[in-house]
């Protein structure tokens, strides 16, 4: 008798897993991102369950460990990249993949961005709404006054200032992931105001798009100048998920040519709000890894 896809064991994924990751992405009409596995996979954990016939993934999903913050005294766990083979949709392995991962996440919060398809049974296991992110794309044409912010791009020497910056707004220590980005994006610029870093964006490449993501800033005119330097060195199409709350820019991006794509709802369980600084988080690296 078969084991039954509830009871079928969870394994942790490798980097060699991408490409069995990045088929069940295209089997569910997500691109294949094999970029973006890779990374995840290096920075964080991979969960999935084997088909028992051979053929791939049931299941799978990305967990990112991000140790305490300057302030903060416990670890922040974010999931991402929830995803069930349609043949094994609507049969419990979504279901019991996400109660794997959430146990292997012990006492620690765990947040991650939900669509409107998983969000119920994400509340389901106890997690609740702490703000939403819209997702923009297109290319990106200036318009209006040139915001004033000073970037450059960012150099080796950088980086000590990047990490401290990333971790005061993010309110987790991320080095193990800020530290893979300039092997992992084409561009990584910073922007300084009297020899101080006041906030640092990437842009990477995704399918026939560039990511910007991070977007890290001490304002929107910052932000604004972060994004259009990065659009200034690139040819493709822009995408980035940004926190609703920060209107103005998302107002700004509209006018400058790229449209909303979706929403995507930010949830956490296990803490009442994200640590950080919201004011200054404009943009993740990717939802994938909160």
């Amino acid at each position: 008798m078969s084991t039954p896809l509830v009871e079928l064991p969870v394994r942790r994924l490798t980097k060699a897993d991408v490409p069995l990751c990045a088929d069940l992405s295209e089997d569910r009409g997500w691109p294949r991102e094999e970029h973006k596995w890779g990374l995840l996979l290096a920075a964080g954990t991979g969960y999935g369950i084997d088909d028992p016939s051979g053929k791939g993934l049931v299941t799978a999903c990305v967990v990112t460990r991000y140790a305490p913050g300057p302030e903060q005294r416990s670890e922040l766990v974010a999931i991402g990249m929830v995803l069930v083979a349609e043949r094994f949709a609507r049969q419990g392995v979504g279901r019991r993949l996400m109660k794997h991962v959430i146990a292997e996440a012990g006492e620690a919060p765990v947040t991650l961005h939900a669509t409107p398809y998983g969000r119920p049974l994400y509340e389901e296991l106890g997690f609740g709404t702490v703000g939403r992110a819209e997702m923009v794309r297109g290319f990106f044409q200036p318009t209006g006054p040139a915001p004033r912010a000073v970037t450059r791009p960012a150099t080796a020497e950088d980086l000590p200032a990047i990490l401290r910056l990333d971790a005061e707004v993010f309110g987790q220590d991320r080095t193990h992931v800020i530290t893979r980005l300039p092997a992992f994006a084409d561009q990584l610029r910073v922007a300084e105001s009297g020899g101080v870093l006041t906030g640092y964006a990437a842009a990477w490449p995704n399918m026939e798009t560039h990511v910007v993501g991070p977007l890290v800033a001490r304002d929107t005119d910052t932000a604004k100048s972060l994004v259009a330097s990065l659009a200034e060195a690139s040819d493709r199409p822009l995408r980035t998920d940004i926190d609703v709350r920060h209107e103005e820019l998302l107002d700004w991006l509209r006018a400058c040519g790229l449209s909303t794509v979706a929403y995507n709802t930010v949830m956490l369980r296990g803490a009442g709000e994200l640590p950080g600084d919201a004011s200054r988080r404009f943009a993740p690296l990717t939802v994938a890894a909160g």
